[in-house]
């Protein structure tokens, strides 16, 4: 296994005894009281500090190697400790990232300020001088700056990396149907499977489709939502992606289910598809990927594709704005790392950005709902379904993958749940004269208990 083959690996380069680790211990015994936490510190040697007075073992932040030490020391970046969790020299041992914020609740806050700074340095300034050795880079190699379109941005290679990991990999933590987006959960006891289906039911309603309308799904992902509204709502509907493996399960699934004559799945890019205008047009998931320099183009091209007073629901994740549009555009390190490990490329606007994007380009907004919790419960799902089949994930795309994926999953659910994040469904239709065409209330949209 990784972790003890890192553990033999530490003691090694780390003779018992060695006064660096007995000085790491006694930090963590300073910081224990302070963080009132319920896990333990189980460092390299096999010693395990509690990090509260009444803190269980079945939980443990691991550190397995002093040469992590080492590293976050001369590097203390997220970076750093995202890189320590793929090479296998940082462990969350017998839970997830979920588990262990919830067991450090109570005392992270303003936690820095407390520690005894110069206690601190005495403990870890040695380490400084020690070996370490660089961990091999998981992150994103090409350009995954947010560039124009056209600019020197391949959108196709961006979006290739994330989602042409594995198809295999995404079904351990999807719902049967590979729905990759925020899920709708109407009760308590919903199961992700129905609330992925709500979801896409919702999406549908909204829409109001018809039988024999014609929509369009801009990144289609493996199917879900142009299959469903097909199925259920009689639609001709096209998906379009740039992941080769979401096209080539898509393509298969639809060839199995007969719908051949109503679902269409192009590879290529919305902006170069060829084709009438489209009755109805859905973009779930998808506009976080395009970068804010590009959101003015891509209204632009989601208007071209969509008859006058046609519907577009667009669904997107948002962070809350800033006192100014340059300070909004700040990276914070956490989304820097995103970016780097996880969706090269990717940028969240804020709703006011994204409204005025869509106004300035032809559309008229009806509604607008926040579903931030949802998606919270929904990260939380995946999360607790990839753990439950970690070692089916590991086989499948490697120890290092697994580990940055389970941290970004649980790391977006504590997003969603402390409201560091948001995600609206913003209904449209492209601008004309005249009535809207829609009903004056929200009533057919939820069902009863819906």
């Amino acid at each position: 296994m990784v972790g003890s083959r890192s553990r033999d690996k530490a003691r090694e380069g780390c003779p018992i005894n060695d006064p660096r680790t007995a000085a790491v211990r006694r930090l963590a015994e300073h910081v224990a009281p302070l963080l009132g936490a319920d896990f333990v510190l189980r460092l390299w040697d096999g010693s395990e500090t509690k990090m509260g007075p009444a803190a269980r073992n079945d939980l443990a932040f691991a550190i397995r190697s002093p040469a992590m030490l080492t590293r976050l020391v001369r590097r203390p970046r997220l970076t750093t400790l995202i890189e320590g969790f793929a090479a296998g020299d940082l462990a969350i041992e017998g839970g997830t990232l979920l588990d262990l914020a919830a067991r450090a609740e109570g005392g992270r806050r303003g936690l820095l300020k407390k520690i005894d700074k110069r206690l601190a340095a005495r403990a870890l300034l040695p380490f400084l001088f020690g070996s370490g050795s660089a961990s091999t880079s998981h992150a994103f190699a090409g350009r995954a700056d947010a560039a124009r379109y056209g600019q020197g941005r391949d959108d196709k290679a961006l979006m290739q990396f994330h989602y042409d990991l594995s198809n295999a990999f995404y079904a351990l933590f999807l719902d049967p149907e590979m729905v990759y987006t925020c899920a709708y959960w109407p009760t308590p006891e919903t199961t992700l499977e129905q609330a992925q289906f709500a979801k896409l039911d919702l999406v549908c309603r909204k829409l109001r489709l018809q039988p024999g309308e014609r929509l369009l799904d801009i990144g289609c992902g493996w199917g879900g939502m142009v299959i469903h509204a097909a199925t259920h709502y009689g639609v001709h509907a096209t998906g379009v992606t740039l992941a080769e493996e979401q096209f080539a399960y898509a393509t298969e699934k639809v060839r199995r289910l007969g719908l051949q004559d109503r679902v269409t799945i192009l590879l290529k890019d919305f902006r170069d598809l060829d084709a009438p205008p489209f009755d109805k047009v859905s973009s779930i998931g998808m506009y976080e990927a395009v970068g804010l320099d590009n959101r003015e183009g891509y209204f632009k091209g989601v208007k071209d594709r969509l008859r006058p007073r046609g519907a577009y629901l667009h669904h997107a994740i948002a962070r809350p704005m800033k006192r100014n549009e340059r300070v909004f555009r700040r990276k914070r390190p956490e989304f820097q790392a995103l970016v780097n490990f996880i969706f090269p490329g990717g940028e969240l606007d804020h709703l006011g950005g994204t409204h005025d994007a869509m106004e300035r380009n032809g559309f008229e907004i009806h509604d607008c709902e926040g579903l931030r919790e949802h998606y919270g419960r929904t990260c939380r799902a995946w999360t607790e379904r990839l753990h439950a089949r970690r070692a089916e994930a590991v086989a499948e795309v490697g120890h290092a993958k697994t580990e940055i994926w389970l941290l970004y999953l649980a790391g977006c659910a504590l997003a969603f749940e402390r409201g560091t994040v948001g995600i609206f469904q913003t209904l449209a239709t492209r601008r004309a004269r005249g009535p809207s065409g829609l009903p004056p209330t929200r009533a057919d949209w939820y069902p009863a208990g819906g």
